[in-house]
């Protein structure tokens, strides 16, 4: 039985440190990927003061310049020259390259080669660990609402940002949505929105407060913003100082963003910096595909699925896949499995070739959660995969 209670979720800005961390990392992956779709890539970034120091495992064919894609990156986020931060901008900025090979321990297990066992040449995952998937009828991405609405928020911020209608925005920003949900498992309301946006040094705090109401009222759904409904902008009065300057930032700190916001569980594997074989991105993307699907067909109003890996073996070492329906099903969670597992494959090589992950799709993901953009292949629906999960092929 439902319950009334409250769930909050939080998003952050592209200028955040963490996030400037996610997105160097993912473009040196397409970067990777666009020349030689072969390529391993385990890509992590510090960013602190004026420093991005690049470390990790790279096995490719492509020439990188790295330093040059680091200065895009950051320029293109918004940090181009010390008038955007006197700090850390693409001007200024120290890029220190740690990247090395691919260890061949690894690379043997990962690789297509004739394996020990009955599973024959197949690819191996490229680690192991376990991976989750989540989707919810909340909302029109089948996403949980908390995430969604930080989500939104972020984006339209970002876009104002961009198209400079706003002078004084700069790029780092947060913000915090909490929802309650009625009996009926629904959400009734918004509680309260907390919204943090770095700014120039001569805007008030007043014309930042009524600027970041309208814009949270232009976002969030009307019908769930109540009179009670708080507005927490710019809390401290003051944020000039943001970015790199006021905080470090490193590839993978921001999963639950990335993610469900904590609703839905996590395998604790980071997404970005990587390529697709390793099987806590691609596994987690393809959980959540399914997921989408079962929730898309109508078996259930919440799903969530976990499968788990073994470095250098094709199939999940655990069950193949365990579904959690949440007492939302309208069939047998085995009916679903028998289904699902009908309609999919979770090898890696399998999922790979099913979503397309051998493409420079990756920095595309990075900002605003990894599921929850409709141009992302683990975003779209089959229609052919539906009829399998609805009984109808």
């Amino acid at each position: 039985m439902n319950r009334l209670h409250i769930f909050s979720s939080e998003s952050v800005g592209e200028g955040h440190p963490d996030k400037v961390a996610d997105l160097i990392s993912d473009t040196v992956v397409d970067a990777c990927l666009s020349q030689d779709p072969a390529s391993r890539v385990a890509c992590e970034t510090l960013v602190k003061d004026s420093h991005v120091i690049l470390a990790g495992e790279i096995t490719t064919q492509a020439v990188i310049d790295y330093e040059k894609l680091v200065r895009d990156t950051v320029r293109a986020i918004g940090y181009a020259t010390p008038a955007d931060d006197p700090v850390f901008n693409a001007e200024t900025l120290s890029v220190t390259n740690l990247l090395s090979t691919q260890s061949p321990d690894i690379a043997q297990g990962v690789d297509a080669r004739e394996a020990e066992g009955k599973e024959g040449a197949e690819q191996g995952a490229g680690d192991q660990g376990i991976m989750f998937g989540y989707a919810a009828n909340e909302t029109p991405e089948l996403m949980p609402a908390p995430i969604m609405f930080a989500h939104r928020i972020m984006i339209e911020l970002a876009r104002v940002r961009h198209s400079g209608e706003v002078a004084w925005l700069r790029p780092d920003s947060k913000s915090q949505v909490a929802v309650e949900y009625g009996e009926d498992g629904k959400p009734s309301r918004i509680l309260n929105v907390v919204l943090s946006t770095q700014h120039s040094e001569e805007v008030s705090i007043d014309t930042i407060r009524e600027f970041c109401t309208d814009l949270i009222r232009r976002v969030l759904p009307a019908e769930l913003i109540t009179p009670e409904t708080e507005f927490f902008m710019n809390p401290t009065g003051r944020f000039v100082i943001g970015g790199t300057h006021s905080d470090s930032g490193l590839t993978g700190r921001k999963i639950i963003v990335d993610t469900y916001g904590g609703m839905g569980r996590h395998g604790g594997g980071a997404f970005s910096g990587k390529d697709c074989s390793k099987v806590d991105r691609s596994g987690a993307y393809m959980c959540r595909w399914v997921a989408k699907h079962i929730v898309a067909a109508g078996l259930a109003d919440r799903c969530e699925l976990q499968v788990a890996y073994a470095i250098g073996k094709a199939s999940p070492v655990s069950i193949m896949v365990d579904v959690d329906t949440f007492g939302t099903a309208g069939v047998s969670e085995d009916i679903i499995i028998e289904r699902v597992l009908r309609a999919f494959s979770f090898k890696p090589a399998d999922m790979e070739k099913a979503l397309g992950l051998r493409r420079p799709i990756f920095a595309g993901s990075t900002n605003y959660g990894h599921f929850s953009r409709p141009d992302l292949p683990w975003e779209q629906l089959d229609p052919a995969r539906l009829a399998i999960l609805k009984g109808e092929a």
